[in-house]
């Protein structure tokens, strides 16, 4: 029996054939694919530290913040999740060093194929990892560019023609239909043409760069089922979460009880006993 005790953060995921996980609690990190098989129980003392400061609160914001810090850090702000937002360049930003070193670095915009087809963008030193916590079975690259405003933009023009969202539900209820992104990015590209040849000037003085040589990145998960039910685990309403692992995709651990969503409770001081 192993058992480890303190703050939940999101799983670690590298990209190897499958996709090897770690779950970090605490100081430790829980090697997950070879608990596959095995029951793993999470007990949450009811204690909730904010993952920027440490200090205590009774409600999580934003996945793992205290209000406070929610409030405050730029990482938390609407520009975030709405990148075409960013107000760097106004000098509004919350953190002007941490909107540098986050915002202000080539980035980029890419399909991605979870359960089915979405745009995304994300930080260059962030691949693969972004498409790992996304549950994809494959990922092309499609623009780099110099900044996140940039990249988000070029998300808007190409999200009027594809979705930018993950059905989690579906992602977890098996592999879906491999597609050929190659043919799907010529084809957004020819829908949005007008929408990107906007965005770009608009962004700033740099140009992007159309990654037409990209080649398709694909991915496979450590699964030893997938659930015919896709059911959530909530640790706000069940502190006790317990059931036999039978995979690990994107940031869920996939048991015979249910789905939980490890990123979702961050923060959580807990007992995970395998």
């Amino acid at each position: 029996m192993e058992k480890l005790h303190g703050p939940l953060q999101k799983l670690r995921a590298q990209a190897e054939a499958p996709v090897r996980y770690s779950l970090p609690v605490g100081t430790h990190e829980l090697p997950l694919n070879t608990c596959l098989g095995q029951t793993i129980q999470i007990v949450w003392s009811g204690t909730i530290c904010c993952m920027a400061c440490g200090r205590q609160t009774k409600r999580s914001f934003n996945q793992g913040y205290c209000y406070p810090c929610f409030r405050g850090l730029a990482s938390c702000d609407l520009c975030i999740v709405k990148p075409e937002l960013c107000h760097y360049a106004q000098g509004t930003c919350r953190e002007p060093a941490w909107g540098l070193a986050h915002c202000m670095q080539p980035h980029y915009v890419y399909l991605a194929n979870t359960a089915s087809v979405k745009v995304g963008i994300t930080r260059a030193s962030q691949l693969p990892v972004r498409w790992l916590d996304q549950g994809a079975v494959q990922a092309l690259p499609v623009f780099r560019v110099h900044s996140r405003y940039q990249a988000g933009l070029l998300e808007v023009a190409l999200k009027k023609h594809v979705t930018d969202r993950t059905d989690w539900r579906q992602m977890l209820r098996g592999e879906p239909e491999f597609h050929n992104l190659q043919a799907r990015r010529d084809e957004l590209l020819k829908q949005s043409g007008d929408a990107i040849a906007a965005a770009v000037p608009s962004a700033n003085e740099n140009t992007s760069i159309l990654l037409e040589e990209a080649v398709i990145h694909t991915f496979t998960y450590p699964v030893l089922h997938y659930p015919t039910r896709v059911t959530a685990l909530n640790l706000d309403k069940t502190p006790q979460v317990e059931g036999t692992l039978l995979g690990i995709k994107g940031q869920y651990l996939l048991l015979d009880t249910g789905v939980l969503n490890i990123r979702k409770f961050a923060g959580y001081e807990v007992t995970v006993t395998i």
